[in-house]
């Protein structure tokens, strides 16, 4: 029998009126959204149902937003089957909805870790500095090659997100960040497209706030895993809580490794990949990285029947 795996989406899923049909639907959602307003200490249920989405566009309250989100869809279905997945992980942001999901970060100590994770991020790096885009048709060894011709030592571009094997998303500076993407166009890329995002992700210009976050995450208590999470950093299984702090720190200014995540999963005989929380990002890339492997959304109450089924 093949295994499940449980993803959960990172920045840039986020939409207006995202979770509210599980809030509407199931008590455990309701209960998740009300522990996050007294976490945070404003109504994230409003921001997130009501918007506008210029607010929920701001990366302080993208981050707390899709995290409450997704650990409601996932309490939602905890109530409705008992999961042993193989695998929890995260795309950026949502490895922390699987630590949590995982048992590993409390969940009110996660919404507010994330909301300072957000404003770390925003606040380190000036508006208009960083940039990130995304370079479709080359593959990474092409995409790295790339991003070292553009980089100079006052600017600097790398590949941020390998989302799949021809999706790859550069980040940095936004000088180097466009000579980058000038040579992507000259050899061949099919396409090159600026994303809509405050903060350079996963480049060195968030060393600042990664060593900002080290900070809170000392203070955080790390629990046992009741399952393993892929990082983002190793693509490897995590279950040592000592580890945590580490990772999360080093995710901020390395790579997502998300072909190799999935592709670790179906190494180890995971057929089955869902993806818990706003939109279906992921399960497009899964499907797109392992043919073969089965993959559904959870996004909106309504998806729960289909995936119900397919985990039994």
């Amino acid at each position: 029998m093949s295994k499940t795996a449980i993803v959960f989406p990172g920045q840039g899923s986020q939409f207006v009126c995202m979770g509210k049909t599980f809030y509407d639907e199931f008590d455990a959602a309701r209960k998740t959204y009300e522990e996050a307003n007294d976490a945070l200490g404003y109504d994230i249920a409003r921001l997130s149902f009501d918007g506008p989405q210029t607010g929920l566009d701001r990366t302080e309250n993208t981050q707390p937003a899709l995290l409450t989100a997704g650990i409601a869809a996932y309490r939602a279905l905890c109530g409705k089957v008992q999961l042993t997945p193989a695998y929890f992980a995260g795309h950026s942001l949502g490895e922390y909805t699987a630590l949590v999901a995982a048992g590993v970060i409390e969940f009110r100590d996660a919404v507010r870790l994330v909301r300072l994770r957000g404003k770390f991020m925003q606040e380190g790096v000036p508006e208009g500095v960083g940039k990130m885009c995304a370079i479709l048709g080359l593959d990474l060894e092409a995409v790295t090659v790339i991003c070292d011709s553009a980089s100079l030592d006052a600017a600097r571009v790398v590949p941020a997100n390998i989302n799949t094997s021809e999706q790859i998303v550069i980040s940095g500076h936004a000088a180097a960040v466009d000579i980058a993407a000038s040579l992507a166009k000259e050899r061949g890329a099919k396409r090159v497209v600026p994303l809509p995002v405050s903060a350079p992700s996963h480049s060195p210009l968030m060393e600042g706030a990664a060593e900002r976050l080290d900070a809170e995450l000392e203070k955080i208590k790390f629990g046992s895993f009741n399952a393993p999470v892929l990082t983002n950093v190793e693509a490897e299984p995590l279950t040592d809580p000592s580890r945590v702090r580490e990772l999360l720190k080093l995710q901020l200014t390395s790579p997502v490794r998300w072909v190799d995540i999935i592709k670790r999963m179906r190494a180890d005989g995971v057929g089955t990949v869902i993806e818990v929380g706003p939109g279906k990002v992921l399960t497009g890339l899964a499907k797109r990285i392992e043919k073969e492997m089965n993959a559904l959304s959870l996004s909106e109450a309504g998806d729960m029947d289909r995936v119900l089924e397919a985990l039994r």
